[in-house]
Protein backbone atom coordinates (compact mmCIF):
# COMPACT_ATOMS: atom_id res chain seq x y z
CA UNK A 1 0.00 0.00 0.00
CA UNK A 2 1.81 3.09 -1.22
CA UNK A 3 0.68 6.23 0.56
CA UNK A 4 3.85 8.23 0.07
CA UNK A 5 3.06 10.09 -3.11
CA UNK A 6 0.19 12.31 -4.19
CA UNK A 7 -2.60 13.36 -1.82
CA UNK A 8 -5.25 12.01 -4.16
CA UNK A 9 -7.00 12.29 -7.50
CA UNK A 10 -8.90 15.26 -8.86
CA UNK A 11 -12.47 14.12 -9.60
CA UNK A 12 -15.49 15.90 -11.04
CA UNK A 13 -18.88 15.53 -9.35
CA UNK A 14 -22.27 15.22 -11.06
CA UNK A 15 -22.72 18.96 -10.55
CA UNK A 16 -19.43 19.69 -12.32
CA UNK A 17 -17.52 20.67 -9.16
CA UNK A 18 -13.91 19.48 -8.95
CA UNK A 19 -12.66 18.00 -5.70
CA UNK A 20 -9.77 15.90 -4.40
CA UNK A 21 -10.35 12.28 -3.46
CA UNK A 22 -7.65 10.32 -1.64
CA UNK A 23 -8.66 6.65 -1.36
CA UNK A 24 -5.53 5.90 0.64
CA UNK A 25 -4.14 3.18 -1.66
CA UNK A 26 -3.00 2.85 -5.27
CA UNK A 27 -5.31 -0.10 -5.92
CA UNK A 28 -8.38 1.90 -4.84
CA UNK A 29 -7.42 4.72 -7.22
CA UNK A 30 -8.02 2.28 -10.08
CA UNK A 31 -11.67 1.96 -8.99
CA UNK A 32 -12.33 5.55 -10.12
CA UNK A 33 -12.02 4.45 -13.78
CA UNK A 34 -15.35 2.59 -13.97
CA UNK A 35 -16.47 -0.74 -12.64
CA UNK A 36 -18.82 -3.70 -12.92
CA UNK A 37 -22.59 -3.55 -13.38
CA UNK A 38 -24.09 -0.07 -12.94
CA UNK A 39 -20.59 1.48 -12.80
CA UNK A 40 -19.94 0.46 -16.41
CA UNK A 41 -21.39 3.82 -17.52
CA UNK A 42 -18.37 5.56 -15.97
CA UNK A 43 -15.87 3.49 -17.97
CA UNK A 44 -12.78 5.45 -19.05
CA UNK A 45 -10.36 2.62 -19.87
CA UNK A 46 -10.93 2.12 -23.60
CA UNK A 47 -7.43 2.28 -25.08
CA UNK A 48 -3.78 2.03 -23.99
CA UNK A 49 -3.55 5.83 -23.72
CA UNK A 50 -6.39 5.79 -21.16
CA UNK A 51 -4.57 3.37 -18.86
CA UNK A 52 -1.36 5.39 -19.25
CA UNK A 53 -3.29 8.57 -18.38
CA UNK A 54 -4.64 6.92 -15.22
CA UNK A 55 -1.09 5.92 -14.23
CA UNK A 56 -0.02 9.53 -14.72
CA UNK A 57 -2.76 10.73 -12.34
CA UNK A 58 -2.17 7.98 -9.80
CA UNK A 59 0.13 8.03 -6.77
CA UNK A 60 2.88 6.24 -8.71
CA UNK A 61 5.80 8.66 -8.55
CA UNK A 62 7.26 9.47 -10.96
CA UNK A 63 4.96 8.29 -13.74
CA UNK A 64 6.44 5.09 -15.21
CA UNK A 65 7.34 4.91 -18.89
CA UNK A 66 4.74 2.43 -20.10
CA UNK A 67 4.22 0.45 -23.30
CA UNK A 68 0.63 -0.81 -22.98
CA UNK A 69 -1.19 -3.16 -25.35
CA UNK A 70 -4.95 -3.29 -26.00
CA UNK A 71 -5.12 -6.72 -24.33
CA UNK A 72 -3.57 -5.21 -21.19
CA UNK A 73 -6.34 -2.61 -21.11
CA UNK A 74 -8.85 -5.47 -21.15
CA UNK A 75 -6.88 -7.10 -18.31
CA UNK A 76 -6.96 -3.78 -16.40
CA UNK A 77 -10.75 -3.65 -16.60
CA UNK A 78 -10.98 -7.27 -15.47
CA UNK A 79 -8.67 -6.62 -12.51
CA UNK A 80 -10.50 -3.43 -11.57
CA UNK A 81 -13.91 -5.08 -11.64
CA UNK A 82 -12.69 -8.01 -9.53
CA UNK A 83 -11.03 -5.62 -7.08
CA UNK A 84 -14.25 -3.59 -6.86
CA UNK A 85 -16.29 -6.65 -5.93
CA UNK A 86 -13.66 -7.81 -3.42
CA UNK A 87 -13.49 -4.36 -1.80
CA UNK A 88 -17.28 -4.08 -1.55
CA UNK A 89 -17.42 -7.55 0.01
CA UNK A 90 -14.80 -6.43 2.52
CA UNK A 91 -16.89 -3.36 3.48
CA UNK A 92 -19.81 -5.71 4.17
CA UNK A 93 -17.69 -8.27 6.03
CA UNK A 94 -18.66 -10.87 3.42
CA UNK A 95 -16.48 -13.46 1.69
CA UNK A 96 -15.15 -12.63 -1.76
CA UNK A 97 -15.96 -14.70 -4.82
CA UNK A 98 -13.10 -17.17 -5.51
CA UNK A 99 -12.95 -16.12 -9.17
CA UNK A 100 -12.32 -12.50 -8.13
CA UNK A 101 -9.55 -13.55 -5.75
CA UNK A 102 -8.07 -15.66 -8.56
CA UNK A 103 -8.04 -12.58 -10.81
CA UNK A 104 -6.16 -10.57 -8.16
CA UNK A 105 -3.69 -13.37 -7.49
CA UNK A 106 -3.03 -14.02 -11.18
CA UNK A 107 -2.28 -10.34 -11.81
CA UNK A 108 -0.03 -10.15 -8.74
CA UNK A 109 1.97 -13.19 -9.88
CA UNK A 110 3.61 -11.21 -12.71
CA UNK A 111 6.74 -9.10 -12.13
CA UNK A 112 5.73 -5.61 -10.94
CA UNK A 113 7.17 -2.24 -11.87
CA UNK A 114 10.79 -2.14 -10.78
CA UNK A 115 11.86 0.94 -8.78
CA UNK A 116 15.35 2.32 -9.14
CA UNK A 117 17.43 5.27 -7.95
CA UNK A 118 18.77 7.63 -10.59
CA UNK A 119 22.18 9.33 -10.75
CA UNK A 120 20.56 12.41 -9.24
CA UNK A 121 19.46 10.41 -6.20
CA UNK A 122 15.81 10.60 -7.22
CA UNK A 123 13.41 7.68 -7.48
CA UNK A 124 12.61 6.41 -10.95
CA UNK A 125 11.42 3.23 -12.63
CA UNK A 126 13.79 0.86 -14.33
CA UNK A 127 13.38 1.18 -18.11
CA UNK A 128 10.14 0.89 -20.04
CA UNK A 129 7.50 -1.31 -18.46
CA UNK A 130 4.36 -2.85 -19.87
CA UNK A 131 0.77 -2.79 -18.68
CA UNK A 132 1.15 -6.23 -17.10
CA UNK A 133 3.83 -4.88 -14.73
CA UNK A 134 1.58 -1.93 -13.90
CA UNK A 135 -1.32 -4.27 -13.09
CA UNK A 136 0.95 -6.54 -11.03
CA UNK A 137 1.92 -3.48 -8.96
CA UNK A 138 -1.75 -2.59 -8.46
CA UNK A 139 -2.71 -6.18 -7.60
CA UNK A 140 0.13 -6.52 -5.08
CA UNK A 141 -0.96 -3.24 -3.49
CA UNK A 142 -4.50 -4.65 -3.23
CA UNK A 143 -3.25 -7.83 -1.57
CA UNK A 144 -1.16 -5.78 0.88
CA UNK A 145 -4.23 -3.71 1.73
CA UNK A 146 -6.70 -6.57 2.01
CA UNK A 147 -4.42 -8.71 4.17
CA UNK A 148 -2.90 -5.88 6.19
CA UNK A 149 -3.71 -3.91 9.34
CA UNK A 150 -6.13 -1.55 7.55
CA UNK A 151 -8.22 -4.27 5.86
CA UNK A 152 -11.07 -3.68 8.32
CA UNK A 153 -11.03 0.02 7.42
CA UNK A 154 -11.94 -0.35 3.73
CA UNK A 155 -15.16 1.63 3.42
CA UNK A 156 -17.70 3.09 1.03
CA UNK A 157 -18.51 6.80 1.31
CA UNK A 158 -21.43 7.39 3.68
CA UNK A 159 -23.20 9.78 1.28
CA UNK A 160 -26.34 8.15 -0.06
CA UNK A 161 -25.50 8.75 -3.73
CA UNK A 162 -21.72 8.23 -3.60
CA UNK A 163 -20.09 4.84 -4.00
CA UNK A 164 -16.41 5.73 -3.85
CA UNK A 165 -14.30 3.23 -1.90
CA UNK A 166 -11.44 4.27 0.34
CA UNK A 167 -9.34 2.99 3.22
CA UNK A 168 -9.50 5.02 6.40
CA UNK A 169 -5.89 5.50 7.44
CA UNK A 170 -6.69 8.27 9.93
CA UNK A 171 -5.53 7.72 13.49
CA UNK A 172 -9.03 7.77 15.06
CA UNK A 173 -10.50 5.62 12.25
CA UNK A 174 -13.71 7.63 11.97
CA UNK A 175 -13.58 8.84 8.37
CA UNK A 176 -17.06 8.70 6.80
CA UNK A 177 -16.74 10.57 3.53
CA UNK A 178 -14.82 10.08 0.31
CA UNK A 179 -13.84 13.74 0.67
CA UNK A 180 -14.68 16.33 3.32
CA UNK A 181 -14.30 18.86 0.52
CA UNK A 182 -17.20 17.26 -1.36
CA UNK A 183 -19.52 14.75 0.33
CA UNK A 184 -18.59 15.89 3.83
CA UNK A 185 -19.45 19.51 3.06
CA UNK A 186 -22.66 18.52 1.25
CA UNK A 187 -23.70 16.59 4.36
CA UNK A 188 -23.00 19.61 6.56
CA UNK A 189 -25.06 21.87 4.29
CA UNK A 190 -28.00 19.42 4.22
CA UNK A 191 -27.87 18.98 8.01
CA UNK A 192 -27.84 22.76 8.53
CA UNK A 193 -30.82 23.23 6.18
CA UNK A 194 -32.72 20.45 7.95
CA UNK A 195 -32.10 22.04 11.36
CA UNK A 196 -33.21 25.43 10.08
CA UNK A 197 -36.34 23.91 8.55
CA UNK A 198 -37.20 22.21 11.85
CA UNK A 199 -36.64 25.41 13.80
CA UNK A 200 -38.41 27.68 11.36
Amino acid sequence: MDSSATPGLLLRSHSGATYRFDPGALCLELLTTGGPGPFRKYEVLHAPADLAAWADRSRLTPTPDLDISPSEVTAARRLRDALHRVAVARTRNEPSAPRDLDTLNEAAAHPPLSPAIGPDGERRWSGTSNGTALLATVARDAIDLLTGPFAHRVRICAAENCYLIYVDTSRPGRRRWCSMEHCGNLHKVRSLRARRAEGG
